[in-house]
């Protein structure tokens, strides 16, 4: 979409194509057969360093469907609150007065988490073959610091296990969105289902002369360098002819569709193929309960020492949510849910039930009116060490073929961000193979306060 947006404002002629009845791909919301409700796949939220993600809200006109947060709390069981937030001073102690106050974390704890961010102060380690768990080991973080601090934004923020997410890409995560500043770090949570939110996408490319097909299928691509349009692609009940193409699959989606692209003198589909035997899938779990009364006031809170990690009030994020007056509706989130995707439906209720009142009693009062399980077994591709060396960039060995999809070189994890980025870069390779060099990337956000003075 974000390819699709940045081309036909500069004047292609666009046609994008959606095998699903809606948009969103992994960041989308349907109706659940088994509630009637709307549901989004996973709660997804975004950081205020996201500036590509806000560039993009910003020409759909939707910004004002994200609300902004400028505080975190860590919950811990039986109710204790930590608040993170930013304060007086500059960056990057501007949260240094909240987390020094945090109730979560003892003074040891707190020397071990300070010692550790400082090794990100020079800048983001490259991409190794050391995990970040490896890393907090050596540089003698405490055991309730990992599991209260760096776990919970971490595994929340990569969507994997520790011992599996590359020390680059966590420091990457700290120095974004803890240290670089206070605005870098404000939490965005949309206001509207998120199929409704990238619905603008849809509006905005037939409003500038491009086209749209939902629920179609493309079967296969045919190149032919004698035609005046070289490629084809065969759909369902058609074709549709172009001089180029970006292809916008999940990676094990390429992989299925490779055999069909034509040959070339050097093999580039090989090449691409073994590239992507390296990426794997990590899940997420999303838990949807809608209560015969409001069991909290929390707007949101990071669940500490369970195994849901993340609370979400949709009743006071999406208003119109609310269950009349007196109902509520909770989402909960467990990332890297391994451990969930081979249990019941109702076993996770019963484990998101039992867990929950630990921080919110109320759950012991309140009536279960209905209930969801969302499992994305293929959430997101994990940040494993060394994986960057086998990210594609979008440019291929076929001509005018492109690729986006976030998991390629962005520079950045499996997140809304990084998924735009691919497309303005991919939308960006088109042009230059054109001749018109645009640029669509847009600037990372600038360090503050103490900040500049770092690399």
């Amino acid at each position: 979409m974000s390819a699709a947006c940045a081309l036909v404002a500069s004047g292609y002629r666009v046609h994008l194509i959606e095998r699903r009845p809606y948009v969103g791909g992994r960041a989308s919301s349907y109706e659940h057969p088994g509630t009637g409700e709307v549901v989004d796949n996973c709660q997804h939220v975004l950081l205020g360093c996201c500036t590509n993600l806000i560039a993009f809200y910003r020409q759909l006109g939707v910004t004002d469907k994200i609300r902004w947060f400028d505080r975190i709390t860590f919950l811990e069981p039986g109710g204790k609150r930590s608040v993170l937030q930013p304060g007086f001073l500059p960056s990057p102690l501007h949260n240094a007065p909240s987390f020094l106050a945090a109730s979560a974390l003892s003074l040891a704890d707190k020397i071990a988490i300070s010692r550790g961010m400082l090794a990100f102060l020079s800048g983001v380690p490259a991409d190794s073959k050391e995990n970040f768990a490896h890393w907090l080991a050596r540089h003698g973080q405490t055991q309730r610091a990992i599991d209260r601090f760096w776990n919970p934004v971490l595994v929340s923020a990569l969507n994997e296990d520790l011992d599996r997410v590359s020390v680059h890409y966590a420091g990457m995560v700290f120095r974004k969105s803890f240290m670089q500043s206070a605005q870098a770090g404000q939490m965005g949570v949309p206001t509207i289902p998120l199929s409704e939110l990238y619905g603008h996408a849809l509006k905005f490319i037939e409003s500038h002369g491009g086209q749209v097909s939902l629920r179609t299928r493309v079967e296969g691509l045919a190149y032919d360098a004698s035609s005046v349009h070289r490629w084809k692609l065969q759909m369902e009940g058609g074709s549709i002819e172009a001089d180029a193409v970006v292809l916008a699959l999940s990676f094990e989606a390429m992989q299925k569709i490779l055999p069909s692209l034509p040959a070339q003198t050097e093999d580039a589909s090989e090449k691409l193929a073994q590239n992507l035997e390296h990426f794997e899938h990590s899940p997420i779990t999303g838990i949807h309960l809608w209560f015969d009364r409001s069991v909290t006031d929390m707007e949101h809170a990071v669940l500490l020492d369970t195994t849901i990690q993340w609370m979400y009030n949709k009743s006071l994020l999406q208003p119109e949510r609310r269950m009349g007056d007196t109902g509520s509706y909770l989402e909960l989130v467990v990332s890297a849910s391994k451990s969930l995707v081979n249990k019941s439906r109702q076993e996770i209720i019963d484990l998101a039930l039992r867990e929950l009142a630990l921080f919110f009693p109320r759950v012991h009062e309140a009536k279960l009116v209905k209930a969801a399980v969302v499992k994305e077994v293929r959430a997101t591709f994990s940040v494993t060490p060394g994986l960057d060396i086998y990210r594609p960039g979008p440019v291929t060995g076929w001509p005018q073929l492109f690729l986006a999809g976030d998991w390629t070189a962005t520079g950045w994890p499996s997140t809304m961000e990084g998924a735009v980025r691919s497309g303005y870069l991919a939308a960006e390779a088109l042009t230059n193979a054109a001749g018109r060099q645009q640029q669509f990337l847009q600037p990372d956000l600038p360090a503050r306060g103490l900040m500049r003075l770092f690399p």
